[in-house]
């Protein structure tokens, strides 16, 4: 699906500016790697906005209050999937398709693909249903690039577990989802292999900011 085709993608002469993803398993870093990278380049000086999913906007993240409480134990997997989708289509109409028509680079902590990885594969509602719920909510809209973050399940659990916060929904899950997560991961690897840019996640932290924020830079800029 091409870049900028949704509602409210345009401009009057700016250049739009480009919507690049970060995804991977639980515990591969993404949240901490993505804003260290935003961070990075608002001090090169590119025009970039930081936000993630589910959430991003006061309607999503409500939403994502929903999905990640720890007390919604008998979600139906195919409410979980409506939910991320519903989500989704807020956070796009009230922060990253203004951001992308005003100019800004809008660099978000996971989209569709998590979906189809968490809820298609390991959830077996299937890829394709996934997807087309949200073909609806994002109307076009997919990332010009993704980096994805790899890391085995094992491992990513490690660094869960070692956290000092409570576990969500999702983190309570066990081993075998989260290995159902990085096989669906793997499918989409395979499916959208001309936007996805694979990074260790397993290096020092240092060394996976500096390689996702090279990466994001050559797509910014061009190369």
């Amino acid at each position: 699906m091409a870049r900028g085709t949704g509602p409210a993608c345009y401009n009057s002469g700016m250049e739009q500016g480009r919507f690049i993803t970060f995804e991977g398993p639980d515990g591969s870093g993404k949240t901490t790697i993505s804003q260290a990278v935003c961070e990075e380049l608002k001090k090169l000086g590119y025009p970039v906005r930081y936000t993630r999913e589910p959430g991003g906007s006061a309607i999503a993240e409500s939403i994502r209050d929903i999905i990640l409480d720890p007390k919604n134990t008998d979600m139906d997997a195919r409410c979980e999937a409506l939910l991320y989708a519903a989500s989704r289509a807020q956070h796009l109409k009230d922060i990253v398709l203004p951001a992308l028509a005003a100019g800004t680079h809008v660099i978000c902590d996971r989209f569709v693909d998590s979906s189809i990885a968490y809820q298609g594969y390991a959830r077996g509602i299937g890829a394709d249903a996934v997807m087309e719920i949200n073909r609806f909510a994002i109307n076009g809209q997919m990332p010009v690039k993704t980096i994805y973050l790899d890391i085995s399940a094992e491992a990513g659990l490690e660094r869960v577990n070692a956290r000092r916060r409570a576990a969500d929904r999702l983190d309570s899950e066990g081993v075998a989802f989260h290995q159902a997560v990085c096989e669906g991961y793997r499918k989409v690897l395979e499916r959208e292999s001309d936007r996805m840019i694979v990074i260790d996640a397993s290096q020092p932290l240092e060394t996976v900011v500096a390689e996702s924020l090279r990466a994001v830079r050559e797509i910014l800029d061009g190369n």
